[in-house]
C-alpha cells in the first residue's frame, strides 16, 4: 500500500498534466466552482500550493502565503512551478511528522503534518476534476488514491459552517451507492454534483 506521501504525489501529478494543457485564451473558462473561472480556479491553486510549502517548511505562515497567484502569463508553467515547490517541501526529511501552521485554516491551531498534507490531497483531487470539466474533459485518479481521498472526505465536517460565504466546500449532497463509483463518492461529499458540465 503506497504512503500517503506517494498518493498525493500521484495527485498532483495527475493534476499538472490536466493544466499542462491549459492555454492563456481558456482562462475564461466556466468551472464548478461558481465564482471562479479557469483563471481564478489556477490563481487559486498556484497561491495553495504555494501556502502549503510555506507551511511544510515551517515554522509558521501568513495568511498571504496562500493568497491566489497570478499565472495569465504562463497558466501551465506557473502552475508547474507552484508544484514542484509543494512537493519538494513535503518531501523533505522530517516534514510531515512536525506540524504545521495553516494560516488560513486556522491562525492559532497548528495541524500534525499527515494531516495538512490530506487536506491538500482532497483540494487537489476536487481541483483535479474541476479543471478537467473546464476543459470538457475527463480526469483519472487511480482506485488507492480515490480510496484514500473519500476516507479523508468523510472526516470532514458537513453542516451549517459550508454555508457561510467562502467555505471550502459545499453541504454534502445524497450519495445512492457509495461503492459504484469512487470519484463520484468522493466529489458528493464535499457538495459537488458529477454531473456538472461546462
Amino acid at each position: 500500500m503506497a504512503t500517503l506521501l506517494e498518493l498525493h504525489h500521484r495527485t498532483l501529478t495527475v493534476g499538472r498534466d490536466l493544466v499542462s494543457r491549459v492555454e492563456p485564451e481558456a482562462l475564461g473558462a466556466p468551472t464548478p466552482c461558481a465564482d471562479w473561472d479557469l483563471g481564478a480556479l489556477l490563481a487559486h491553486m498556484t497561491g495553495q500550493n504555494h501556502g502549503f510549502a510555506a507551511a511544510a517548511d515551517g515554522p509558521s505562515t501568513t495568511t498571504e502565503d496562500f493568497l491566489p497567484r497570478d499565472v495569465a502569463a504562463d497558466p501551465a508553467g506557473n502552475y508547474s512551478s507552484s508544484v514542484d515547490r509543494v512537493l519538494a517541501a513535503v518531501a523533505a526529511e522530517g516534514a510531515t511528522e512536525r506540524t504545521w501552521h495553516l494560516a488560513e485554516f486556522s491562525p492559532r491551531q497548528d495541524f500534525p503534518g499527515q494531516s495538512g498534507l490530506g487536506f491538500h490531497l482532497i483540494d487537489y483531487v476536487a481541483h483535479g476534476w474541476d479543471v478537467a470539466r473546464a476543459l470538457g474533459t475527463e480526469v483519472e485518479f487511480d482506485d488507492e488514491v480515490l480510496m484514500t481521498a473519500v476516507r479523508i472526505a468523510e472526516q470532514v465536517p458537513d453542516g451549517p459552517a459550508r454555508l457561510v460565504p467562502g467555505a471550502a466546500f459545499a453541504p454534502r449532497l445524497p450519495i445512492a451507492d457509495p461503492d459504484s463509483d469512487l470519484l463520484a463518492t468522493f466529489l458528493l461529499l464535499l457538495g459537488r454534483d458529477p454531473a456538472w458540465r461546462a
